[in-house]
């Protein structure tokens, strides 16, 4: 793992990357390049690089409601899992969400990915609720650190 690099999503190099690795992952919702600039506004965006590779974005949104409820994502694409990214990316997304006052971590994993819901279950979460997006039929499933 001495060659990844992870950064703060910055200029549209950056976009493009955060979206790609998003895209791949979440076929389901893919953003656009706007959906992303949109995002990185009122969301901390980050990229995992090895090399110059992109192999993995997290997203930290902000904590809300009385609970201070934020929400932690991290995605590595399928040839890179299992070499530690995700946890790299998963504790930096943990410690940004807990600087912002989180006091609640939640987390969205799409169904058909097992990889990232067996990860998540492992990391202590815990399925909340399922649903489905308007004319799509694989559901997200929404989880609670415990």
């Amino acid at each position: 793992m001495t060659d990844l690099r992870i950064e703060e999503v910055d200029g549209d190099v950056m976009v493009e990357d955060w979206q790609y690795v998003h895209n791949v992952i979440i076929p389901t919702d893919p953003l656009s390049l706007d959906d992303v600039r949109e995002r990185v506004q009122r969301n901390h965006l980050e990229v995992a690089y090895l090399g110059d590779v992109p192999v993995g974005c997290s997203t930290v949104r902000p904590p809300t409601g009385d609970e201070a409820v934020a929400t932690v994502i991290a995605r590595v694409l399928a040839d890179h899992r299992g070499q530690g990214f995700g946890k790299e990316l998963y504790a930096r997304g943990l410690a940004k969400a807990r600087t912002l006052g989180a006091g609640v971590i939640e987390t969205i994993v799409l169904a058909s990915n097992t990889d990232g819901l067996r990860f998540a279950l492992a990391q202590g979460f815990e399925e909340v609720e399922r649903y489905v997006l308007p004319g799509d039929t694989v559901p997200f499933i929404h989880l609670r650190l415990r």
